[in-house]
């Protein structure tokens, strides 16, 4: 698979870049065409840094009190938080960053000492990538339920641009892989032309099979 991946940087700054991996590829909501490693901009101290620069300017004007961060994107909601802090409305601010555990029937919930950073505030959901917006809308149920409010969804890579009425704003997108498709299972052309799934991917990578 190694030897198919495509650099792609991003378009307002060449510093921030994914790997993207044609093929055949299985989600837990979907099959998609694309494999979107996000390795780099989820573990280099220099790009997460710039990747949080670049969707700071885009909530300059939004008061922000909590980034709730899935996906594996903690490293780059702390440097979020910490350039909203710097500029605009959320200046000299303490911004919370806090991910959300998973019970046993896979739903989002923050114990009691997290709940006071979710509670009556104004929440930023963080996302490493979208394609059907199930995610979102799974943690948008989650907010709703401990009373918070959401003013944004920022993601690394988007197939969506808006869920739930809410616009998504991300640093990569459907632009920069105008050919990326997501199916449902049942519904997947390559599975029906006989094309074997190449791996299992979720937002900690894949699994070749």
């Amino acid at each position: 698979m190694e030897d198919r991946m495509q650099t792609i940087e991003c378009r307002s700054n060449s510093k921030v870049s994914i790997g993207v991996i044609p093929g055949h590829y299985a989600t837990n909501h979907s099959h998609v065409n694309y494999y979107v490693d996000m390795t780099s901009i989820k573990t280099s101290m220099k790009m997460a840094n710039e990747a949080a620069k670049e969707l700071a300017a885009t909530y300059a004007s939004t008061h922000v009190d909590t980034i709730i961060c899935l996906e594996g994107t903690e490293i780059l909601g702390a440097f979020l938080a910490r350039s909203l802090s710097e500029a605009g409305i959320n200046s000299g601010s303490d911004i919370n960053v806090v991910t959300p555990e998973l019970n046993a029937v896979n739903q989002m919930i923050f114990r009691d000492n997290t709940q006071k950073k979710i509670w009556g505030k104004q929440v930023l959901l963080f996302i490493s990538s979208a394609s059907t917006g199930k995610s979102i809308a799974r943690a948008m149920d989650c907010l709703q339920y401990y009373n918070g409010h959401l003013v944004g969804v920022a993601a690394i890579f988007s197939a969506i641009k808006e869920t739930g009425g809410i616009k998504l704003h991300s640093l990569f997108s459907e632009k920069d892989l105008p050919d990326y498709q997501s199916f449902a299972a049942n519904e997947c052309p390559l599975c029906k032309t006989g094309q074997k799934v190449d791996a299992l991917i979720n937002s900690f990578g894949y699994s070749k099979l």
